[in-house]
């Protein structure tokens, strides 16, 4: 798991399929994810600015990032297997 920042954001969904988690030290749902998959973070109470950004109302929220565009997001728990399907149809 690696929790990115604001200046990170860009530079690691410009290119490829990158999911993205954002999600809150004191949530819950999202410390289940943590042991699920490996996949980059951003902290909705550090990063306000990114979370505002792509409309996060409610954590964990996944987005998927194709190419520096989202492409799909994912609200709530998911299990590994829901995940990967998602990620299978998007490469």
């Amino acid at each position: 798991m690696k929790v990115i920042n604001k200046a990170e954001f860009e530079q690691i969904t410009k290119e490829g399929v990158v999911l993205v988690d954002f999600f809150a030290t004191w949530c819950g749902p999202c410390k289940m994810l943590a042991p699920v998959l490996e996949i980059v973070k951003v902290d909705v109470d550090q990063e306000g600015d990114l979370a505002m950004k792509f409309g996060i109302m409610s954590v964990p929220t996944m987005i998927v990032f194709k190419n520096g565009e989202a492409v799909k997001q994912i609200s709530g728990y998911q299990p590994k297997t829901q995940l990967a399907n998602i990620l299978n149809q998007l490469l």
